[in-house]
């Protein structure tokens, strides 16, 4: 179950309103890795999680301080747009608070949506998405996404940072960047210890039997491009990560095979194909009359 305490976890007031950069901070909210993003993919990687102990304790833990985050920043952006102006002036170009907004780079639905508010959408309004969560049930191959998100987030907070000379906003992003800064480690000494246990081993998933993928090309680096300093590249000689093979370059591929003919599909698709258009008509009829699937 869950408990909401009345509190944010840092301290954070803007010095002033500034609706153009309240949009600006839903990209880090509502957005692809925002921490709508994170909170709820490391919530179901618990959910999903299939061993009780440290890894699953970890990731309820992480996941509910991700939800407070979500919180502090639609706090702050409720307080950009607290005190916003509605864009309503004699200006000519601000004739039309609409035309205004969009100009002056606001989002419109923070105020007639949200009554100025956040809403779960990101920079540009695209409405946050379940797909953007990773969740998979192998926990190295989450802990992994786990970091990129935590490393893209990072990025994205610290251009938020160079954006704004709010001493409130930025101090606010100061907190978000140090706890990016240890969730990266953590998911990364996190993925480290599951090897070192040997619950989880490179490639992902390690517990497939590995006879069954067709090794000749499991270490090839196959360079598809025209640019020849690739091979200078630790994946292009040596040994691999997983300890299993050696690493081999090659200029483009070093199997082939002859394209199959076009398929044929159920006249019933009407799909375009070298067969006049009456034989098909006959085929669909006749499947038709036999209830032919």
């Amino acid at each position: 179950m869950f408990f909401h305490k009345q509190e944010l976890q840092f301290k954070s007031t803007p010095d002033k309103p500034d609706a153009v950069y309240a949009r600006k901070l839903q990209e880090v909210l509502g957005g692809q890795y925002g921490e709508i993003t994170v909170a709820l993919q490391y919530s179901f990687q618990a959910w999903n999680s299939h061993v009780p102990g440290k890894y699953r304790d970890m990731l309820f833990g992480i996941g509910s301080e991700e939800f407070g985050h979500v919180e502090m920043l639609a706090t702050m952006i409720a307080q950009l747009l607290e005190k916003a102006p509605l864009g309503i002036t004699d200006d000519a170009v601000q004739s039309d608070p609409a035309i205004a907004a969009v100009i002056g780079g606001t989002d419109m639905q923070q105020a007639i949506v949200a009554g100025a508010g956040a809403r779960a959408v990101d920079s540009n309004g695209n409405p946050w998405q379940g797909s953007c969560i990773t969740a998979s049930g192998n926990l190295l191959a989450d802990f992994t996404a786990n970091a990129n998100a935590e490393m893209q987030g990072r990025v994205q907070v610290a251009r938020l940072y160079h954006m704004t000379d709010d001493h409130g906003v930025r101090d606010l992003l100061s907190f978000l960047l140090a706890r990016d800064t240890m969730h990266q480690n953590q998911w990364l000494a996190a993925a480290r210890e599951l090897q070192e246990e040997g619950a989880e081993n490179l490639p992902v998933p390690s517990n497939f039997p590995i006879k069954k993928e067709e090794r000749s090309v499991s270490y090839q680096y196959l360079n598809f491009s025209d640019g020849a300093t690739a091979a200078d590249g630790s994946w292009a000689s040596g040994p691999t990560p997983d300890g299993k093979g050696e690493f081999s370059y090659h200029d483009g591929p070093t199997t082939s095979a002859p394209m199959p003919p076009p398929t044929h599909p159920d006249a019933r698709f009407y799909g375009t194909t070298e067969l006049p258009n009456t034989v098909e008509k006959v085929a669909g009829s006749v499947q038709d009359k036999l209830r032919k699937e």
